[in-house]
Order: structure tokens, then sequence, then C-alpha cells
């Protein structure tokens, strides 16, 4: 039987247990290869349901056992693009237990770093050894460094300050040309026989660096489901350590409460210390936060969260209610999928919004967008 190419699509999708109505006619050595590498793993999941392998008919050069780890990593990297094999190695980990990963030093050191893997990686940090956590420090730094890189910028033009025009800079931009006064500075030299001013001396507006005497109070759920959303607030919060007149509190919560502050600073030491998984008690964290409360209208909280609350949303809301009326700014950030769509429950979300809590799914370059507003 010869397949066409909808049917060899399916037959990769399905593997070998659809081999017996599919064939493997018209699959490559290559799409062969594919099958085997993704055999190695997704039939385990298969096994674990009830279903047997079999054995394949002719040579015997394509079964899976004669895989090793390191030689399955190694195909991966070669039959798929990186998208497919950052996804593949992170549903080892994370969804298909394959812990053996995480136990062979050699296996560790051909590990492909992103954001995929590092969440596979951090739901079982509480069970790795030595050298399996300092690959996922080493995992975390580089997905650290990367976002770092990506929203540095934005952030902090978004919150470096507004034109002052009575003071002049030596940095000399464009945004900051100052025409008015260049003409004025520069009348004394005007040539009437070219009609021009030759402008002898260029001025510049200069920018106030502005001072934030603000206490920021960013309230983070470790929830399982929250991980991509954890990293964002881990780097946001080291980059908010770094302004001055600006007192962060870090505080991460499932059912208990941990204040990670002293930590804010270093985002890898924040990643290694949150523990996901667990239930959720979003009231009991808010409540603890606003005894961290000295000047209210110097005060900005920031829930980030899916809102999905396990304890009494009576409580929460009373909370928020109580911030308000004390005039503390209050924002609820949805949390985002990796796809940065918004993933929350909307009705505890209107409930916050109705007791003075601003609620939006926000970029981190927009969140500081939303800081600089307040705090201008």
């Amino acid at each position: 039987m010869t397949l066409t190419d909808r049917q060899r699509r399916w037959r990769l999708a399905l593997g070998r247990y659809s081999e017996r109505e599919l064939g493997n006619g018209g699959m490559s050595g290559a799409d062969q290869r594919a099958d085997r590498a993704l055999d190695y793993l997704y039939a385990r999941e298969m096994e674990k349901r009830g279903m047997r392998r079999g054995k394949r008919g002719g040579a015997g050069t394509l079964d899976p056992s004669q895989l090793t780890t390191l030689g399955w990593l190694g195909e991966l990297r070669e039959l798929f693009p990186q998208s497919v094999l950052e996804t593949v190695q992170a549903h080892a980990i994370d969804q298909l237990g394959m812990t053996e990963l995480l136990k062979d030093p050699d296996v560790l050191d051909q590990l492909e770093p992103n954001a995929d893997l590092l969440k596979a990686l951090i739901t079982y940090k509480g069970t790795a050894d030595e050298a399996a956590m300092a690959k996922i420090r080493e995992v975390a730094r580089k997905v650290v460094d990367e976002v770092m890189e990506k929203i540095r910028h934005q952030v902090m033009a978004a919150l470096s300050g507004k034109t002052d025009r009575f003071r002049r800079s030596q940095l000399k931009s464009m945004r900051n040309f100052d025409w008015r006064g260049t003409i004025r500075e520069n009348l004394k030299n005007y040539d009437p026989q070219r009609e021009q001013i030759i402008a002898e001396r260029l001025r510049f507006f200069g920018r106030t660096q502005r001072r934030l005497p603000w206490t920021i109070i960013l309230c983070v759920d470790q929830s399982g489901s929250m991980l991509s959303s954890t990293i964002y607030a881990a780097v946001m919060a080291a980059i908010l350590t770094g302004l001055p007149s600006v007192n962060l509190k870090l505080i991460v919560f499932d059912t208990s409460v941990v204040d990670l502050s002293s930590e804010a600073h270093d985002p890898v030491s924040v990643l290694m210390s949150v523990q996901l998984g667990g239930g959720t008690d979003i009231g009991g964290a808010v409540a603890h936060c606003e005894t961290l409360i000295t000047q209210p209208t110097r005060t900005i909280f920031v829930l980030l969260s899916d809102f999905m609350e396990g304890g009494s949303v009576s409580r929460l809301v009373a909370t928020v209610r109580r911030m308000s009326a004390a005039r503390v700014r209050l924002l609820g950030l949805a949390a985002l999928d990796d796809d940065g769509s918004a993933v929350y429950d909307h009705a505890t979300a209107q409930r916050l919004a109705g007791a003075g809590m601003e609620v939006a799914a926000l970029t981190p370059d927009r969140f500081a967008e939303w800081l600089g507003r307040i705090m201008t």
C-alpha cells in the first residue's frame, strides 16, 4: 500500500498503532527515523494505557529499544526544527515523566535551554540531584537573560521620565531638540543675503530622572498554571528593584505565603524558590500584603493571578475594598498563557474590579507604562 501525503501525515501523527491500517508504504527513510524518535517517547504513554508495542516487521534496526536517551535527543535535533525539539523534550519531562533525562549528565548537557524546558524542569527541581540542579539553574539563567534582554529597554523607556524644559542636556538626540531655544540663541547669526539663521549652537532639553517614592507590592500566584507569568514577574521584579526610591516587596503564594523580597534582584533565585502546584488562597495572600502597607497613597499593589480562588472570594473582595478605600493603587494582572492570551476567572475578576481594583491582561511593557502613568 502506497500512502497519500495525508495518510503519511496521519501515520506519523498516530505512530505505530496505525500501522495495521495504514502500513508504512510511502514513508521515506527520514519519515521512518522520525517515526522511531517519536515512538521512543510517546509509545511509553500508550503502554501506560494498556496498549502493547508489538513487533515490527522487517529488519530490527528501526526498533525504538535500540535508541538510547542521548541518541534519541540527537535524532530529534537532526530531524525536527527547533520549535518541535523544544516541545518534545519538554513533553518528555513534564507530561510523560521521562526523568532519566535528569539523571544522565551527558543527556543534561544535550538539553536545549528554552522557556518550555524551564517550566518542565522547575516542576522536578524538588527531587533533582546536584547535577540536575546545576542544569536547571543554567536553563533558568539563559531564559531569564533572554527575557531581560527583550523587555528591559521597553520597561526602562516607559519609566525613564518626562521632558524637563528648564534643564539643558548633554544628551543630544532629536527627541530632546529645543528648536525654539536654538532659534533664540542664534538670531544674532542671521545672514541677510542667504536669509537663513546660521545655527552655531544647538540647544536640547534635559530629561528629568523620575524619583519614585513608592512602595510596590508584587503579589504572585505560584499555582501550576502560572509559570509563564511567574518567569516574567521575576524579571520585572529584578528591573524594579534597580529603580531609585522604589521599595519593592515580592510575595509569592499558593495556600501559603512566602516573602521573596530579599531575592527579588535575582530572577533565577526567585524561580528556584517557587513551589508550583497545590491550592490557591488568594484572599490570604492579599490580606498578608495589606499588613505590609505603611503609606497607602504611596503604595501600588499588583496581584498577578488567574483569579481562580480556592478560598473565600468574599474575604478577598473585602480586603481589596479596604485597600481601595485607603487609596492604595490596585492592579490585577490576569495570567497569560504561552500564546499571550489571558487565562483567568472572569467572575472573580469582575468582583475585584467592582471593589476598586483595575483588572487587565498586560504584557510587561504595557505594565511598565501603567506604572509610569501612576508614578508621574
